[in-house]
């Protein structure tokens, strides 16, 4: 019988209406599943993000809740439990209020996918569930490195941490055709580009905080470039106004708006290089999705950061936020024509090898067949 999974995302439900790295990897998570041979329902579109913990937010999702489990109860003892429940993104700011009580009601076991929790919030209530979540998990996968030693702290966490590094399904979301010469004489007469000038591109929502602290660099770095470019801007938000002042007065920047994942990827295969600042970043499925389509990387070092990155062979990685050796990085590549080639060839080849949807679902049977053949025997 094909094994069932149970599956949730409490920061942002796959459904969401607004696109985001969340959203994507939560889609691509279900699709692996399913390519390791798993049946895959989404258990709730639940969102139980409460960033302050306001108490008069958390009782009405304590209360929407407690509706949804009662209802998965009901359900799961008319046609049976699922062999496993996954989490994915368990956050000190949307703890997952649905799978640690059903999964103890059930004895079915309990898996995190990315489990994030900050120092700053240590003794908070949102912290403690996260935490029991955390004791409770039989598994925790983790994509972004930076997390391992956070979670590796608790005490009472006896579940394996393994790295489950981010990925994307390369065949579908990153052909090969058309061409790039067809996509950018396409591009170049849709958006006035001059076709001659080394393309850069730069995705990322417009919201306050780090986004916004990313493009505020990456405008302060191209001011300090002297050099024929036209930087290529993917995305929207409720801080545009801000960002495109931050650009102000630089005619080589184009913003393109928020577009579809097809366009992403054509204007990808277009360009010459991805730039992207990385403030506060987990890891990006943007810089992943470039480097598919074989662009060479410039971003800021963080540790998801380095976990997607080949530093100095598929990009430059610079320190967060030092505006001046981001401008130095940029520079180099474009104008480096020879080596910014060679890292275009590498970067499929990285994430074919590294970061394909194929590895990850690999990795997902091996390590999650023995749990559910272990509740199943129990």
């Amino acid at each position: 019988m094909t094994p069932r999974i149970a599956f949730h995302a409490p920061l942002k439900p796959p459904t969401h209406p607004v696109p985001s790295g969340d959203r994507r990897f939560a889609r691509l998570l279900m699709q692996a599943l399913r390519r390791a041979g798993f049946t895959v329902d989404l258990a709730s579109r639940l969102r139980s993000r409460n960033a302050a913990f306001d108490p008069a937010v958390q009782s009405r999702l304590d209360v929407r809740a407690t509706r949804i489990r009662d209802r998965l109860s009901a359900t799961w003892r008319r046609d049976g439990a699922p062999d496993l429940w996954m989490t994915y993104h368990l956050y000190d700011k949307a703890p997952d209020l649905l799978g640690p009580v059903l999964c103890r009601e059930f004895s079915v076991p309990y898996v995190v996918v990315e489990a994030s929790l900050s120092p700053r919030r240590t003794g908070t209530p949102a912290h403690a569930l996260v935490e029991a979540a955390l004791r409770q998990a039989a598994l925790i996968l983790q994509p972004n490195p930076k997390d391992l030693p956070e979670v590796a702290r608790l005490n009472g966490v006896t579940a394996d941490q393994v790295r489950l590094p981010p990925f994307l399904d390369v065949a579908r979301d990153v052909p090969v055709n058309p061409s790039r010469r067809v996509l950018r004489r396409e591009m170049a007469m849709n958006y006035g580009i001059n076709p001659d000038s080394v393309w850069a591109v730069a995705t990322g929502m417009m919201r306050p905080g780090g986004k916004t602290e990313s493009f505020r660099i990456l405008a302060a770095a191209c001011r300090k470039i002297d050099a024929d470019f036209t930087l290529l801007i993917l995305g929207d938000g409720d801080a545009r106004d801000e960002v495109e002042a931050a650009f102000s007065g630089d005619g080589r920047v184009r913003f393109l708006g928020a577009v579809d994942r097809a366009t992403v990827g054509r204007v990808n295969r277009a360009a010459d290089l991805f730039v992207w600042p990385a403030i506060q970043e987990a890891f990006g499925m943007a810089p992943l999705e470039a480097q598919a389509a074989g662009l060479p990387v410039v971003a800021g070092d963080r540790p998801g950061l380095r976990g997607i990155v080949d530093a100095g062979v598929t990009g430059l990685l610079v320190p967060e936020g030092d505006v001046d050796a981001f401008a130095d990085a940029m520079r180099h590549l474009l104008t480096d024509d020879a080596g910014r080639a060679r890292m275009a060839a590498a970067a499929r080849a990285h994430v074919l090898a590294n970061h394909d949807i194929g590895g990850a679902a690999a990795l997902l049977r091996r390590t999650l067949l023995p749990l559910i053949e272990k509740g199943r025997a129990a």
